[in-house]
């Protein structure tokens, strides 16, 4: 396995300065910003950004979404693996590295050349937050270990990515569907009795930079208090783990080891797919109310006073029963039928929608979902936070490979004044 081979991917193989420190901390990193910074909850925030692949660039998206200046350092001529990862195409780009990169300034450095290494440590030494994802201690062999860029940065924030930590873990290659096999999600996902189905997304990468965007939020508020960075470590085994939430607590705390169950919910039912007349239906009961609007909609009002039924506890214990009982019901009307009717009772339903039927809900619900391709060019997804004061800004598309390399080499070649005022 190559040395340098990124966590947190699927196969393939951040107003002013920084943040300010309290009267009688020590300073943080002075900021790089270029004069023109973009305005932002994150305005000021100078990201150097060595992450590839999928989980440290969705973060540094978000984070350049909300201001931060992220500097993307890819490699000369081929630059991140997902600019390969196609089709699809948009515009010739792989509509892949497009998802996770708008916002951001491209410098294509090799950090194999003595040259090309000093500009990238220039880069860190005027930067608030350093992300990366390579293979544990590919850092520290290029001289930019969170030890050693610490002397000069000393209010730097470091986050690491990692798929099975820096111990025992740290050879482990960090594959996304590597880690949900091993972390367990596979064994809960997919029918009964099969041999384990994957996610339809990298779910795990996502989740690890959702965490590890968490971790450089909390670190920067540490900081501003004390002028002191840290090192923030996230692995997709722990981010997984985290987030199996009930099915790991069933597991920690009575020693259940969940399986597979299809749509169907360990602890809750109804919760699963049924057959509406015309195609599948989704119901989400979560509570005994729900449940009784839910048969008095269906005609049946007897199955709420059912001995059987009349709990979840009893619910889940005659599951087989009530989905009988349902089933019949609920093949008499369309989805969108039993949607209108359901929803207006308070009963949770819905149809599934494939991405084209999910987007055009969101449409109609004004969510704002798009980006307007003016804004950040094709396909970008919008950024899922709304702030009242301080929204998302789409400044640029996705850039090319080393599309702004001289721009920022010229930030941080030092200023020779030697001849003023002759």
């Amino acid at each position: 396995m190559p040395t340098n081979h990124p966590a947190g991917s699927e196969p393939a193989p951040e107003a002013d300065a920084s943040p300010t420190a309290p009267p009688d901390a020590p300073s943080g990193a002075p900021s790089g910003a270029p004069p023109d910074a973009p305005s932002g909850a994150l305005s000021g925030i100078v990201v150097a950004d060595f992450g590839r692949v999928l989980a440290g660039p969705y973060m540094t998206m978000l984070l350049a979404d909300l201001g931060a200046d992220v500097i993307k350092i890819e490699r000369p001529g081929s630059g991140d693996d997902t600019r390969a990862w196609g089709p699809p195409f948009a515009d010739g780009q792989a509509t892949y590295f497009l998802g996770v990169n708008r916002n951001k300034r491209s410098v294509a450095l090799d950090l194999a050349d003595p040259e090309d290494r000093a500009a990238a440590r220039a880069i860190v030494d005027r930067a608030d937050v350093l992300v990366e994802n390579f293979r544990p201690g590919t850092m520290e062999r290029l001289g930019l270990g969170f030890e050693e860029v610490r002397r000069t940065n000393p209010g730097l924030v470091y986050c690491s990515v990692t798929g099975f930590g820096t111990d025992g873990g740290a050879s482990l290659p960090g594959y996304d569907l590597l880690v949900q096999a091993m972390g367990g999600l596979m064994s809960v996902t997919g029918e009964p009795g099969g041999r384990g189905t994957k996610a339809g997304v990298a779910l795990v990468d996502v989740i690890t930079g959702l965490h590890a965007g968490f971790g450089i939020l909390a670190a920067l508020r540490h900081r501003e208090r004390t002028g002191e960075g840290q090192r923030v470590e996230v692995s997709l085994l722990g981010s997984l783990l985290s987030a199996l939430t009930n099915q790991a607590s069933a597991h920690l705390g009575a020693g259940v080891v969940p399986r597979a169950m299809g749509n169907r919910h360990p602890s809750i039912t109804p919760y699963e797919v049924f057959e509406a007349q015309d195609r599948p239906l989704v119901l989400a009961v979560g509570n005994d109310r729900q449940f009784r609007a839910l048969c008095e909609r269906l005609g049946r009002p007897e199955l709420a006073v059912d001995d059987r039924f009349v709990t979840n506890s009893a619910r889940v214990a005659h599951r087989e029963a009530l989905t009988a009982e349902l089933s019949g019901a609920l093949g008499t009307r369309t989805a969108d039928a039993w949607f209108e009717e359901l929803t207006a009772a308070g009963v949770p339903c819905g149809p599934i929608n494939d991405l084209a039927g999910a987007f055009a809900l969101a449409d109609r619900l004004g969510l704002g979902a798009r980006v307007p391709e003016e804004d950040a060019g094709p396909g970008q997804v919008a950024h899922p936070v709304r702030f009242g004061a301080t929204p998302p800004a789409y400044r640029s598309a996705p850039p090319r490979l080393g599309e702004h390399t001289d721009e920022v080499l010229a930030e941080i070649r030092p200023v020779d004044n030697s001849n003023a005022g002759r």
